[in-house]
């Protein structure tokens, strides 16, 4: 199977042609309760989740982005549906993440008697314990350079306190939370103009910092809903293998423009 190639087909069709265990990474946003028609298309959620499990590596990672719409006044509860299905078929919920907008996707909805919606859930999928894990230390640390005390110590059966070992000052940086803030719309998600062609664009900066946090370079990253090509960019500026599924071949063109500018 080629690599470093978007194929225009089902993504079942895709990871037919894929061994065992042989992506390491998957960041994907499907199309979830009709909220959006992507081109008419549809897809089969549970047969997908069953070929993702064993196509991942051990080790491997699955992000799965999705939210909720509201049908007759209950949300769908499809995000956790999923998440609960990719459970049953073996992979562990390693994290459930946020992914908070600045402003919501979709009008506010029509009762009024909501607070507006600015979030989707980012699920980390894993099989078995993740292989890789660079988490991004972003947050800076008030106290740091500073200790409390001076040495670690532990009280011993002469009852005496004794030294363990030195305790280390605290970093300037320590890993970020797991509700992940992207400003979206107006050109932010991408600075490519073409993907806007394309009714839902996958923030860069989310990509990007997925892909740091559970690849490494040289690594095979996938998407299975390619949609406007950005799993494939920011693959390809982290110096990541790549391949990608998109049954419309609208939407390939505008990957192609987008993918020829890099």
């Amino acid at each position: 199977m080629k690599i470093n190639k978007i194929y225009n087909e089902n993504c079942l069709d895709t990871m037919a042609k894929m061994p065992n265990d042989f992506i390491d990474l998957t960041v994907t946003s499907p199309p979830y309760d009709n909220l959006r028609t992507y081109n008419g298309y549809s897809f089969d959620f549970e047969s997908i989740a069953k070929e993702l499990y064993r196509v991942t590596k051990q080790g491997g990672v699955v992000i799965w982005v999705v939210g909720d719409s509201t049908i007759k006044g209950s949300e769908t509860g499809t995000s956790f549906k999923q998440a609960l299905f990719f459970k049953e078929i073996g992979f562990n919920l390693h994290d459930t993440m946020i992914y908070e907008k600045n402003t919501s996707s979709f009008p506010s909805r029509k009762d009024g008697n909501r607070y507006t919606q600015i979030f989707e859930y980012m699920f980390v999928l894993s099989k078995g314990k993740p292989k890789t894990s660079n988490l991004i230390c972003d947050k800076e640390n008030k106290w740091a350079g500073h200790t409390n005390w001076g040495k670690n110590t532990k009280r011993g059966r002469d009852n005496d306190l004794k030294e363990t070992s030195k305790i280390k000052p605290v970093p300037k940086f320590s890993p970020r939370n797991n509700i992940w803030k992207y400003t979206v719309g107006g050109g932010f998600a991408s600075s490519d103009k073409i993907a806007s062609k394309h009714p839902a664009i996958f923030p860069e900066k989310l990509v990007n910092d997925h892909i740091l946090s559970w690849s490494n370079e040289g690594d095979l990253v996938y998407d299975p809903f390619m949609g406007s090509g950005t799993t494939a960019k920011m693959a390809i500026l982290n110096n990541r293998n790549y391949i990608g599924s998109e049954i419309s071949e609208e939407y390939c063109k505008i990957i192609e423009e987008r993918l020829k500018k890099i």
